[in-house]
């Protein structure tokens, strides 16, 4: 079953391609199959379960929205990591989904930049939705 956030990845001898859009069409699927390329989705690629997937997207969401508030508030990410005690390149990997961090860090950092629970909730559901926007 094909997850709502799968991308198609193609490759072939160790190459790999992502596709522009999500929803390849049956047709382009079939002329790379027979052409002898795997297609599967991003999940498939990298063995993911579902949880693990979504925790991905929660983090990627999350750090979106702190970078959108961070730059609202016109503020560097060196006086985001001096006000959460930590570093310049800590925020950035926040910012850029790196999987060492930690969605209480995450969570942190947030709540320090002054952002709600209902903004934490909103930027959660948004990023769903424009997930599911990306296929239509």
């Amino acid at each position: 079953m094909q997850n709502k956030n799968d991308k198609d990845i193609v490759w072939l001898s160790g190459e790999v391609k992502t596709p522009g859009r999500s929803d390849m069409d049956l047709a382009k699927r079939q002329r790379l199959e027979a052409a002898g390329w795997k297609v599967e989705t991003v999940e498939e690629f990298l063995e993911l379960t579902p949880v693990e997937s979504e925790l991905i997207e929660l983090k990627l969401a999350l750090g979106r929205k702190l970078k959108e508030i961070r730059k609202s508030q016109n503020i560097s990410q060196k006086e985001l990591a001096k006000r959460m005690e930590s570093s310049q390149s800590r925020v950035a990997k926040i910012e850029s989904g790196d999987p060492s961090v930690s969605l209480d860090l995450i969570t942190r950092a947030l709540c320090l930049s002054g952002v709600t629970r209902r903004q934490i909730a909103e930027a959660i559901i948004s990023s769903d939705v424009s997930s599911e926007d990306d296929l239509v």
